[in-house]
């Protein structure tokens, strides 16, 4: 067993450190069940001199499919653990990082994760990895059998106007709750329609994606049961979940309510929760997002109508301060904007001058 600590980042998603090959230089890792593969950054692989191979293979996300290069037979060290003829691919994680606040060198999926037991603790906020085998579970918790191909795809329960079941992706790499595909929508009519969903941007594999978001009222997985849930509604016109087969994601701003046990070799999952079970989700919707250039944060993607427009907010302004915080960290910058129906000053800089605005985040509701 070998014990690897980890940081959270916005959403609950997990960041490891960890080596490449000989290089003593320790890289960001995003430990990601939605991925098939492991991948590094194209800067990181230019900055290390490893040499990559050109390839027919493609790979897909929630935002568009590309073509990628490899960096074949290559080792990765986090921590005394040792894994070795590892195939990377290679991709452009700068908007990722820059999304984060941190720079991202890789993400690490199926290829190496299917190779242990992995024990996710967000109490301690430590990962635990198991060779296959006999494994004894914690006390207390559930099993939840997930079906497996390449990717976990858990069975959930989601209600709001009715009730339906499907298998959706576990995606401890993408920080929102739930995301369910407009496909699966139009065979199943669940969505209240008192619903007004509002538009919102998403990272992923390829860039940014539009989509809309409401809540759900309730989220089942085995015996837990979440109530009015915030969850993306995604146009899959790539068929990149497989619907249907899987009709979307399970993020880790619910899995991170639990202690996670992911066993690969025997298909099953042991969740018991944790002290960030009954932790609230985020509604307030401000329409905008931060991006981070060269140590400082500045706003993009205002959507149309949104409090970020009328609050008089523009794409490009440099965030200065949220409140009375001018630390110039996207993450806490982010958690302050979670202030719901609340008025929050804002100092940006636009053309070198400062400028103080009031926004007040709607909910989604």
């Amino acid at each position: 067993m070998e014990k690897i600590p980890f940081k959270i980042y916005t959403g609950g998603v997990i960041v490891i450190a960890a080596k490449i090959d000989h290089s003593e230089k320790e890289l960001n890792f995003i430990l990601d069940t939605g991925s098939g593969g492991i991948s590094l950054d194209s800067t990181t692989c230019v900055e290390l001199n490893i040499v990559l191979k050109k390839s027919d293979t493609t790979v897909s996300g929630i935002a568009g499919s590309r073509k990628v290069s490899f960096a074949f037979n290559r080792k990765l060290t986090t921590g005394n653990l040792i894994t070795d003829s590892l195939n990377f691919y290679v991709n452009d994680y700068s908007l990722l990082g820059s999304a984060y606040g941190e720079r991202i060198d890789g993400i690490i999926g199926f290829s190496f994760l299917s190779r242990y037991i992995l024990n996710i603790n967000f109490d301690s906020a430590q990962i635990k990895f198991y060779k296959p085998g006999h494994f004894k579970y914690g006390r207390g918790g559930t099993i939840i059998k997930p079906s497996l191909r390449k990717l976990m795809a858990v069975p959930l329960t989601v209600r709001d106007k009715e009730k339906a079941e499907s298998n959706f992706y576990l995606d401890t790499g993408a920080g929102l709750c739930l995301l369910i595909t407009e496909q699966f929508l139009e065979y199943n009519k669940i969505i209240l329609k008192r619903r007004r969903p509002v538009v919102t941007q998403v990272q992923g594999l390829g860039g940014k994606k539009t989509m809309r978001l409401t809540v759900v009222k309730s989220l089942k997985i085995g015996p837990y049961t979440f109530r009015n849930v915030p969850t993306n509604l995604y146009n899959d016109e790539l068929n990149v979940m497989s619907y249907p087969y899987t009709s979307g994601l399970l993020g880790n701003d619910i899995m991170r309510r639990f202690n996670i046990t992911l066993n690969y070799p025997e298909q099953e999952m042991h969740l018991i929760p944790n002290s960030f079970f009954s932790d609230r989700f985020d509604y307030a919707y401000s329409g905008l997002s931060l991006y981070n250039y060269e140590n400082k944060v500045y706003i993009d993607d205002i959507v149309e109508k949104s409090p970020a427009e009328k609050a008089g907010l523009k794409n490009g302004d440099e965030l200065i301060s949220v409140g009375t915080n001018i630390s110039g960290n996207i993450q806490q910058y982010e958690i302050l904007l979670q202030q719901l129906n609340e008025k929050i000053l804002l100092i940006v800089k636009r053309k070198d001058i400062p400028y103080l605005f009031s926004l007040q985040p709607i909910s989604i509701r």
